[in-house]
């Protein structure tokens, strides 16, 4: 039977780790809730915890991957005035672009911005996947691995 040395143990960490990511990332879901005003649980910074959310704020499923976040109302008017509204999009937008722009929808003129993406609307900005930096890492572990393995 093979010895386990600290690198393969590593090394075993890092996979189960890849492993556990990939498993939960195949089910997108995005921050849904709606609230208006510096009281409002679905303002910014919208935050998950394993054990519980906001009260208001749920995270579902999302078949689409394609999560967005609305805020409606002036930035320099009264903070009352400003509603926020997270959700999952039923289709993802036409160009397959995530982004956030000034638009109208009815006659409202809102701030949105559309991401793909588990649990993407938290925020204003993307942030790079755990799953993306995960087989970077692994690229770099390998060499100093397999130099200190031994036959």
């Amino acid at each position: 039977m093979a010895q386990m040395t600290p690198q393969k143990c590593l090394l075993l960490g890092i996979l189960f780790v890849s492993l556990v990511a990939t498993t939960q990332g195949f089910v997108k879901r995005c921050y849904s809730c709606r609230s208006r005003g510096r009281l409002g649980d679905c303002k910014d910074p919208v935050s998950f915890n394993v054990t519980k959310l906001m009260k208001g704020v749920e995270a579902v499923p999302c078949a689409s991957g394609w999560c967005s976040k609305v805020i409606e109302g002036k930035k320099d008017g009264e903070d009352h005035d400003l509603a926020t509204e997270r959700q999952c999009l039923q289709r993802s937008p036409p160009d397959d672009k995530q982004r956030c722009s000034e638009a109208l929808i009815g006659v409202k003129k809102v701030f949105i911005c559309f991401c793909r993406g588990d649990l993407c609307n938290a925020a204003t900005t993307a942030t790079p996947s755990l799953l993306l930096l995960l087989p970077a890492a692994l690229l770099l572990l390998l060499p100093l691995l397999s130099s200190h393995t031994h036959p």
